[in-house]
């Protein structure tokens, strides 16, 4: 839960920092949303209006970064504040290239849909589903301070590995089994690693939740087993 300042100023900038990274994760669950409607419908319009909005994640990058940096200078954060104006810092970096895997995703799906439908896409809409969860729950982590929430999105990171797995191997098959599919089924599997590596990001997020709230880094945890 975030903490109370007397000075009201203060505490009025913490919380429109909290606001500004809500919005900029809410257009971004947008994106993602949209770039992958963009593949199932085989919508180029809408895939080139992903790419568009993605102007908005790359400002609100640079006006919260600006943001942060002003209030590490004028207000000297410190403990609890100064994990929270870091955290911040980290989880917009990942924010914005989750924007970017949205538009590389609506490259894809302009390119795909030149072409013959391949197959449906039920998986793919799942791992997207999957990837946007992942991410609000991040998101509402970061929000309330709630590490246990936190721990739940690296948990569902499993899941997420375990469905882009599946849909790997049968767009594989699927080229074995016709050479003509193989360009189409390249790109739906870079349809679904974007989507992997957003849930990935996610993951990045939920680690910084947990240090932001218990000052524990949770990161790499086979790395630091191995030392």
């Amino acid at each position: 839960m975030a903490k109370t300042h007397t000075d009201k100023a203060y505490e009025a900038e913490l919380s429109q920092l909290r606001e500004q990274l809500l919005e900029m994760g809410g257009l971004v669950e947008a994106a993602i949303a949209g770039s992958v409607r963009a593949v199932v419908e085989r919508d180029a319009s809408l895939a080139e209006q992903v790419k568009v909005r993605d102007r908005a994640v790359n400002r609100m990058e640079v006006a919260i970064d600006q943001a942060c940096r002003r209030i590490l200078a004028l207000r000297q954060p410190a403990a609890s504040d100064l994990r929270f104006i870091t955290t911040s810092l980290k989880i917009v970096t990942d924010l914005e290239r989750m924007g970017d895997l949205a538009v590389n995703i609506s490259e894809r799906a302009a390119d795909l849909a030149q072409a013959p439908a391949l197959r449906p896409l039920h998986d793919l809409v799942k791992l997207a589903e999957l990837s946007q969860a992942q991410l609000k729950r991040a998101l509402d982590a970061f929000v309330t301070g709630d590490a246990g929430e936190a721990e739940e999105v690296l948990r569902g990171d499993d899941h997420l590995d375990a469905l882009y797995l599946k849909i790997f191997n049968e767009l594989l098959g699927l080229m074995m089994e016709d050479p003509r599919s193989i360009r189409r089924a390249t790109s739906l599997m870079f349809v679904a690693k974007h989507l992997e590596r957003f849930g990935d990001h996610a993951t990045n997020l939920a680690e910084m939740v947990i240090f932001m709230v218990r000052g524990t880094d949770v990161r790499h945890p086979k790395s630091r087993a191995d030392e």
